[in-house]
């Protein structure tokens, strides 16, 4: 995928650069695998603010992505390569021998007119989708169950993808994009291949307004707010946080602190974690 740049037209086309959608081929989705649903806005049943810094953004309509990949035994072939504006990797419409359409995430490498399969006797081809079993050490996948029969719940954005380090007995060892080394059960489905749409991190939106479109509105440092409102507001010009270390809006420890649950389930199965986590 191409990164368009700009030149400095306007102060908003200074550093913006946006991709140029030449691996989409298709440009509205298949309605039958659409619906709607109303954002909230980051608030909850009565309106209270609980994630803040969300609103706004352009009307979107979602799309039906089959992360199950339940669709056993049965072929299908690439049909289109699609835009989804709820997620920064593409997507595919796969039309089944069957006449079933489904949207898959879209693997780097595949194109219109391939075939993809989910099967445990599938071969290991970019898009086919098989349980851990199945795949061979080293290989590159995405897409991936941690319960089994749950749908793909791990390495689902764009240009992300594992590696199969190891099996033995019913646990296989991947290594995640964020280098954590963790195991998950052989039955598990994954799919072959990298997610595609590699070139997302070059992408530069130019402007404040671009992130408006997205949905998301401003935010402020703590230190620009009144002491009401963050930990580290109030002052006469600027000073210090007047703490020994930065905290939340909330007084919570902001940098450093570990937030991960320690009794949590999958903390056995976690064989290295990722980096400050």
């Amino acid at each position: 995928m191409a990164i368009r740049l700009y030149e400095a037209y306007t102060p908003g086309t200074r550093n913006r650069a946006i991709l140029r959608f030449g691996e989409a081929t298709e440009p509205k989705p298949h309605k039958q695998l659409t619906y709607h649903r109303i954002s909230g806005n980051g608030r909850n049943n009565t309106g209270i603010i609980t994630s803040r810094h969300r609103g706004g953004g352009h009307k979107r309509l979602r799309r039906k992505i089959d992360f199950r990949r339940d669709k056993l035994n049965v072929a299908g072939r690439i049909a289109s390569i699609e835009y989804d504006p709820n997620r920064n990797a593409f997507i595919c419409l796969i039309n089944y021998i069957d006449g079933d359409k489904r949207y898959i995430l879209h693997p780097r490498g595949i194109g219109v007119g391939d075939i993809a399969t989910s099967s445990p006797d599938a071969s290991i081809s970019i898009g086919n989708a098989l349980p851990l079993t199945k795949i061979p050490s080293g290989t590159i996948i995405h897409n991936i169950e941690l319960k089994s029969g749950k749908g793909g719940q791990s390495v689902r954005a764009a240009g992300a993808a594992a590696k199969v380090v190891a099996k033995e007995g019913q646990l296989a060892t991947l290594r995640l994009p964020s280098n954590e080394i963790r195991l998950i059960s052989q039955n598990c489905l994954a799919s072959i291949g990298r997610v595609g749409n590699i070139d997302i991190n070059n992408e530069g939106l130019g402007k404040a307004g671009s992130k408006r479109w997205l949905g998301r509105r401003p935010k402020v440092r703590g230190s620009a707010t009144n002491p009401v409102d963050h930990p580290h507001g109030g002052g006469e010009g600027r000073t210090s946080i007047g703490r020994r270390r930065p905290s939340t809006p909330w007084g919570h420890v902001a940098l450093g602190k570990r937030s991960r649950k320690e009794g949590k389930y999958s903390n056995p199965l976690i064989l290295r974690r990722r980096r400050g986590y």
